[in-house]
């Protein structure tokens, strides 16, 4: 027999990491949310409505998510392997590029240094850093598996595989330019070609940054919390293949109405249909995988997080088909229901899964107990609240701003030809969407402040976990 010794430090950066992001992303995002009915609230140039919605954006998906995508792949992928990381170093590697490149995004978005692509907006000298760190990533997580002590792979693990593999090929492909500065650059791409490319990256961004490693997440994490196991490994499998082979079709369903040929657009909008059956056999499985233990949700708050995310998980994958289709898109393209729809998935899906295995996590890693359970349980109410407050509010607004824009009168005028009726009308909406987001921030505070005091109280250095295993 031999002990391997798991390199739980590396987890311990990117939660913390995960948290302070969070904060910053959210924090930015309740600003900017501000802004949109109170426009006094534009504090100059670099802290406009323009410059900050992109590095909200960017905070929430590539920090905050991203941070937490590390830490649940190094802490699973080792334990699953039965096996540490194959290097130290590359793990550091990845931790800190990946920081340096977040400040990056941080400085010069504000500064107004911008491709101007959805969630590539970054310039290209970031974007050549993000390449290296992502393949010294990719070569650490591959030599691990290459090193496994376990045979079998994980479902997991083939999610985790999906993940790192694809988002290297949108992120190169989307990001190849012709640079004409240090911070300036042309894309080699143009016109229909270049909104192609842009959304089957955009969408595919989603699917394997937002959707595939958080199913390899909690496949992993959900029956350790509920201590079963998943209800369905065959479904497990089907889902993993049936996700991955549809996704990468659906990015054109973005570009309806648009100068795309139809046959593009109804091509996004079928695959995006047969997406319904995987993502919710996925969440059928995510939550079946409870059965005998509901009663458990009473006292464990990350299940309680789980369940609702997953649960979110279901009606963003719902309504995100319902939005591809023609006659639905024709009222909801540029609302804000598309807006509540992203939030659905990235705060409501993305986010409460983080919160749970950010409270599995922590007594786990600091060898200690969590500092408040009634701060936890408090934090799932909030969160909850705010973002049922969050998305109805631009459910309203997108439905409202849909039905004014096509609306007529019998002489086949428009009745609201003033763009600013239409903005008038959901101030309102906006405001909630204010107050639920205040309060989604709010439960990031608390589980900021559980997670200091719970580190504090922590008696003894953390220690890296350890297992026996044959030699």
């Amino acid at each position: 027999m031999m002990i391997v010794r798991f390199d739980d430090q590396i987890v311990r950066y990117f939660v913390i990491a995960t948290a302070i992001w969070g904060f910053v992303g959210m924090l930015v995002g309740a600003l900017i949310a501000l802004q949109l009915p109170f426009w006094q609230a534009n504090l100059g140039e670099y802290l406009s409505f323009g410059r900050l919605r992109p590095l909200h954006t960017n905070a929430v998906i590539f920090a905050f998510a991203g941070n937490a995508i590390f830490g649940a792949i190094y802490y699973s992928t080792q334990r699953l392997t039965k096996a540490r990381m194959f290097s130290d170093l590359m793990s550091r590697f990845h931790f800190w590029g990946w920081q340096f490149i977040i400040v990056s995004a941080a400085i010069t978005l504000p500064l107004g240094l911008t491709t101007g692509k959805e969630y590539a907006e970054l310039e290209w000298p970031i974007d050549v850093l993000i390449a290296v760190v992502w393949v010294v990533f990719a070569v650490n997580f591959f030599l691990t598996l290459k090193i496994r002590r376990e045979k079998h792979m994980y479902v997991a693990l083939w999610f985790y595989i999906a993940t790192i593999v694809t988002v290297a090929v949108l992120h190169i492909g989307n990001s190849l330019a012709l640079p004409v500065g240090l911070f300036k650059s042309y894309p080699l791409f143009a016109g229909v070609q270049d909104a192609f490319v842009q959304w089957w990256y955009g969408h595919n961004a989603v699917a394997f940054f937002l959707t595939t490693p958080f199913l390899g997440l909690m496949y992993y994490f959900l029956p350790k919390a509920a201590e079963r196991p998943v209800f369905s490994y065959r479904l497990s499998i089907v889902h993993f293949w049936s996700i991955v082979f549809l996704y990468i079709w659906a990015g054109p369903h973005h570009l309806a109405y648009t100068a795309v040929p139809e046959w593009a657009v109804t091509l996004g909008m079928v695959f995006s249909i047969m997406l319904w059956m995987p993502s919710w056999g996925g969440m059928i499985n995510g939550l079946f995988t409870l059965r005998g233990a509901w009663h458990k949700l009473r006292d464990s708050v990350v299940l309680k997080m789980y369940v609702i995310g997953i649960t979110f998980y279901g009606m963003s994958t719902f309504e995100g088909p319902l939005l591809s289709v023609k006659t639905v898109n024709a009222l909801s393209h540029y609302t804000d229901w598309t807006v509540g729809h992203a939030h659905a998935g990235a705060l409501g899906w993305n986010g409460f899964m983080i919160f749970g295995m950010i409270y599995w996590l922590l007594p786990r890693l600091w060898n200690t107990k969590l500092w408040s359970e009634r701060m936890a349980n408090a934090h799932f109410w909030v969160g909850t609240i705010g973002m049922l407050l969050y998305v109805m509010a631009l459910y309203s607004a997108g439905v409202t701003q849909g039905l004014m824009w096509r609306a007529f009168d019998d002489a086949g005028h428009l009745v609201y030809p003033d763009f600013m009726e239409t903005v008038i009308q959901i101030v309102p909406m906006y405001w909630v969407r204010l107050v639920g987001g205040l309060l989604y921030l709010t439960g990031m505070i608390m589980l900021g402040i559980n997670m200091i005091m719970t580190i504090r109280t922590a008696k003894e250095k953390p220690s890296d976990a350890a297992i026996s295993v044959a030699a």
